[in-house]
């Protein structure tokens, strides 16, 4: 199985961590499709941890929780296909899950044989209770073929939080994501961690096998598992969106989908923005200017032959950028000009011609896509 793009959906974690059952998962199906998330590429719905009874049964096999999951995980999984979307679940290399419930070590093919038979099209795979004996790996590269030879096609997430050089090695190992951080939370200082993790292992980004800065937080306000009282504004909900799109990051929604404003589904349903994720071209972007207060400006060429601008600014204080277009191999003899637009506003800029200027005020970004104009 080749996944050639950053997958997208809804994650249970942020939000519920283990307070989820059937009919919330039912009701997150429905909102994914009601409310236009699916037709936005959200597609895959993923239970993470504490799904699962305490004790596997006498076959050495998981079984889910039977009074949060009382009709079982095949017949769930069959609810969540029949709205058109796909259905994930989750554990760990370990013996154990990171909330204590059993994890795959050395039941990697009984688990994807399971998996298979339920219907499951995403395997969230954690690092938690790892034997301090094994190596990460090798664990992963186990259950790699594991489900490549369970008789289904099913996504692999590594959620190794970038421990043990994962950027090394996990491209050996079948895993079709891989997450480079530790856990996000729902605060400033969390995402502009997380982007400034990506400054040192960008280039290992790539199609087939997608580096996941986690999932997002945009819109939980507050609330949640990972919520916290100092939480994102709204504009820095924006500029954690417009980073994880810009580096090609899976986006997997944390928030609860049943109660969004109106400006948190204009974050997370801006088909614009969607489409800087999921372009197919993949190409590695490369940063053009840095200012020391901590802002930056990116560059990624598209498919269609567009370039995109990514200004991201961490710190605290507005910054102005002058962008030469020389600086991007686009001199006066190329003859060409830049038509630009902005992504978030949604409007178009006008044409330039040699040089672009624009101010970015703290915590904010800006996501310029360029169109090259013969002059």
């Amino acid at each position: 199985m080749i996944v050639t793009r950053p997958p997208m959906g809804w994650n249970s974690w942020n939000t519920f961590a283990a307070n989820i059952d059937e009919t919330l998962i039912k009701q997150i199906a429905d909102k994914m499709v009601d409310e236009g998330y699916l037709d936005c590429g959200y597609e895959y719905l993923v239970i993470d941890d504490c799904w699962s009874e305490h004790q596997r049964d006498e076959r050495g096999r998981l079984v889910p929780d039977h009074v949060k999951f009382p009709n079982g995980m095949k017949a769930l999984a069959d609810y969540v296909h029949s709205k058109g979307l796909k259905f994930g679940i989750y554990s760990c290399v370990g013996n154990y899950t990171c909330a204590g419930y059993p994890a795959s070590f050395e039941y990697e093919f009984i688990d994807a044989e399971i998996f298979a038979e339920w219907g499951i099209d995403y395997l969230k795979l954690d690092y938690c209770y790892k034997p301090q004996s094994e190596e990460g790996a090798k664990l992963y590269r186990r259950m790699g073929l594991a489900l490549a030879n369970c008789g289904r096609d099913i996504v692999l997430s590594a959620c190794s939080w970038g421990a043990d050089e994962t950027h090394r090695w996990i491209k050996s190992t079948g895993s079709h994501l891989w997450r480079s951080t530790g856990d996000i939370f729902d605060n400033f200082e969390s995402v502009k961690t997380l982007y400034n993790i990506q400054k040192g292992i960008f280039e290992y980004n790539g199609q087939g096998c997608f580096n996941d800065m986690d999932m997002l937080i945009v819109g939980m306000s507050g609330k949640g598992h990972v919520g916290c009282e100092n939480c994102c504004t709204t504009e820095e909900y924006r500029t954690h969106f417009s980073i994880w799109s810009f580096f090609g990051s899976p986006l997997m929604i944390g928030s609860d989908i049943r109660n969004q404003t109106p400006e948190t589904k204009a974050i997370l349903q801006n088909k614009e923005v969607i489409a800087v994720d999921q372009d197919a071209a993949y190409r590695q972007p490369y940063l053009l200017m840095s200012n020391p207060s901590g802002a930056d400006v990116w560059v990624r060429h598209m498919e269609n032959g567009d370039i995109l601008f990514g200004f991201f600014n961490m710190g605290d204080h507005e910054v102005g950028f002058p962008i030469s277009f020389t600086d991007l191999g686009l001199n006066r003899s190329t003859g060409v000009v830049l038509k630009l637009r902005d992504l978030w506003k949604g409007e178009e800029l006008g044409t330039f011609e040699d040089i672009f200027v624009t101010g970015v005020p703290a915590h904010t970004s800006k996501l310029i896509r360029a169109k090259l104009i013969k002059k």
